[in-house]
């Protein structure tokens, strides 16, 4: 009898599960696409995933939990063979539930984002819809890891809501806009395809977006080694790496001689463990590198400046973009690992005003984590860039390597300052300025100099400083840092 009973049931779940019609899910897979159920499979480790709501199929968004790499993780996928996955109340309440669950649990949302937009017969209960699921976001920023995965169209409200996350991950189909192409070009008078303006790499071009992927499966794989590298929320540790533990002690072979750093992405990866790095925003703000990686098997946040793009100058874009990544290293409690390689700020006199601005976040954001902080400076640190990356107020322990330049200017304007009476008066300009260059760089701006003023900690050698970085990181393991009692800062973001 108790079977006969459950017979409608079973059959209601099964319908809600099949929801989306053939002919739709064709078209998804038509369109390179899988179904959100599809995506859900491969997001959690085998069977090990608990839908919620599910006779609530008309929602257009499958929620749920379950272990990501044996962790677990909630989601919510929208389903865009059910009414193109538009937003209405009762997707926001779906959504709200996974994710008031993840804020009590303790465990990282994740979003696979595919979406027409708002349901428009819902009227003004859409748009409350999006600011609810915006409004639940805030609250639990910096409290669980929250990352999306745009995998079709994200406009509008739900760009919003993507944009709330911490990661970003956008595929090879994902379009992460707020007008549409058609808005734009009116608007602009050219003719703006929906790829050029908001595809995967235009989105990571413009920062909207942090990372890259190609198909959903890619994608969704890219998630996975986020999740992994993360804390399930701000009171636990990030978990240690065991199976993939690298020698600590292990030299940096293509450092052992002293040179001139052309590939930085390259010294991270010697770094790294096993040379496995995760980079955020690759193709935005490209004078600074931002990624996770681990060291000693413990997640750390690298941020380096590239000397390869215009002498590590930076800019307000790159600025911006390694705030915004101090904070969420500091939100979870994770490392940062400073390489310093710059001349200073980037000398664009038409922004000024924007690049103060977004110094002064960078700084901010440095002066603001208590979590462990460790620079090295592989070059030139002068000026402003200098200030917000390798000083003591963004840093617990700086180390130099030999030959590094650290400055309030150049040598050469520091020649050009001070030496301005010498210069008129020589009978041989270019020698004499060769001279001031050398002796300023020997005499002030030398590591060893900044180290035996107690600016820099030590001058090591380049080949030990995976060594030493995580020395530091493991004598800082332990920090305990009070702030004074605040509601929130105001960096100027």
């Amino acid at each position: 009898m108790s079977v006969e009973r459950n017979l409608p049931l079973m059959q209601k779940r099964r319908e809600a599960a099949l929801k989306g019609n053939a002919e739709q899910i064709q078209r998804q897979h038509d369109a390179g696409k899988l179904t959100a159920r599809e995506r859900v499979a491969k997001l959690f480790d085998e069977q090990s995933f608990v839908e919620l709501d599910t006779l609530i199929a008309d929602a257009g968004v499958v929620t749920g939990y379950g272990l990501v790499e044996g962790r677990p993780a909630y989601v919510y996928a929208q389903d865009y063979t059910v009414c193109s996955g538009a937003v209405g109340e009762k997707q926001s309440r779906k959504i709200l539930k996974a994710m008031g669950l993840a804020e009590k649990t303790g465990a990282p949302i994740i979003a696979l984002a595919d979406s027409q937009g708002a349901r428009l017969d819902e009227g003004m209960a859409a748009v409350n819809a999006y600011a609810a699921i915006m409004s639940k976001s805030a609250d639990i920023s910096g409290v669980i890891p929250q990352i999306t995965a745009v995998l079709g169209p994200c406009g509008g409200g739900a760009a919003m809501c993507a944009e709330m996350s911490d990661v970003i991950v956008i595929g090879k189909n994902g379009q992460l806009f707020v007008n549409g192409p058609l808005v734009v070009s009116a608007k602009t008078g050219k003719n703006i395809t929906m790829e050029e303006m908001a595809g995967a790499a235009a989105s990571v071009k413009s920062g909207a977006a942090h990372i890259e992927a190609g198909s959903d499966e890619e994608a969704i794989a890219c998630v996975r080694k986020i999740v992994a590298m993360l804390p399930g929320n701000n009171m636990e540790d990030a978990p240690y790496a065991f199976e993939a533990e690298d020698d600590v002690n292990r030299e940096l072979p293509s450092l052992n001689a002293l040179g001139e750093v052309t590939d930085i992405r390259g010294v991270i990866a010697q770094i790294a463990d096993n040379g496995q790095v995760i980079e955020l925003g690759a193709t935005y703000g490209t004078d600074v590198v931002t990624a996770l990686v681990r060291l000693g098997g413990s997640a750390t946040g690298v941020v380096a400046s590239d000397p390869a793009v215009d002498g590590g100058r930076l800019t307000a874009d790159g600025s911006r973009k390694a705030a915004r990544f101090v904070r969420f290293l500091d939100s979870f409690s994770i490392p940062t690992v400073t390489l310093v390689d710059t001349l200073g700020a980037a000398q664009n006199t038409a922004c000024q005003g924007e690049q103060a601005r977004a110094l002064a976040a960078l700084m901010g954001a440095y002066a603001d984590s208590t979590s462990p902080r460790v620079a090295v400076i592989t070059g030139n640190a002068i000026g402003t860039a200098a200030t917000a990356l390798a000083s003591h107020a963004a840093s617990d322990v700086i180390y130099a390597w030999p030959g590094a330049v650290i400055s309030p200017v150049t040598a050469q304007i520091a020649a050009q300052l001070y030496g301005e009476k010498e210069l008129h008066e020589s009978k041989n300009p270019d020698e004499t300025r060769q001279k001031l260059e050398q002796d300023y760089q020997a005499n002030v701006a030398d590591g060893l100099n900044a180290a035996l003023s107690g600016n820099v900690d030590d001058v090591i050698e380049p080949a030990l400083t995976r060594q030493m970085l995580a020395a530091a990181l493991e004598m800082l393991a332990g920090k305990r840092e009070t702030k004074l009692s605040r509601k929130h800062g105001n960096l100027p973001l």
